[in-house]
């Protein structure tokens, strides 16, 4: 039981978050920038206590055959730069909306339209916006 007592009083490490100086920001936001992705937009979330992510990250796609070129080299680069694979991916069938979650950055890369229409930046109000 003595071992048991010892691990219980153990305190845990201070969760860190990402600021956009977080290597795998900067690579998401180089990734946009080097495939012409076009306003670009990132959101700190981190004090949004409903929010699951530290940063959502959004650019738009002018067409189908960028948003998927987009997305690849965004998974390319973090898992090049940072050895990271995303937790999960949405919409790729889709081609309007292709999601890549990191955990604590989302990346969203859209096309005009559905931009337009969910209104992300405005749907997370409160968090403090950055254009890149």
């Amino acid at each position: 039981m003595n071992n048991l007592t010892v691990l219980a009083s153990r305190k845990k490490p201070a969760l860190t978050r990402l600021t956009r100086n977080s290597k795998i920001f900067k690579t998401i936001i180089n990734a946009l920038k080097d495939k012409k992705g076009e306003n670009i937009v990132s959101l700190d979330l981190k004090k949004i206590p409903e929010a699951v992510s530290d940063f959502f990250i959004i650019c738009e796609a002018s067409n189908n055959i960028q948003l998927k070129a987009i997305a690849d080299f965004v998974e390319f680069e973090v898992k090049k730069r940072c050895g990271e694979l995303p937790y999960k991916h949405e919409g790729r069938q889709g081609e309007q909306w292709i999601l890549i979650d990191y955990v604590n950055t989302v990346v969203h890369i859209m096309l005009p339209e559905p931009r337009k229409f969910y209104r992300l930046e405005e749907m997370w109000h409160d968090a403090s916006a950055t254009d890149h």
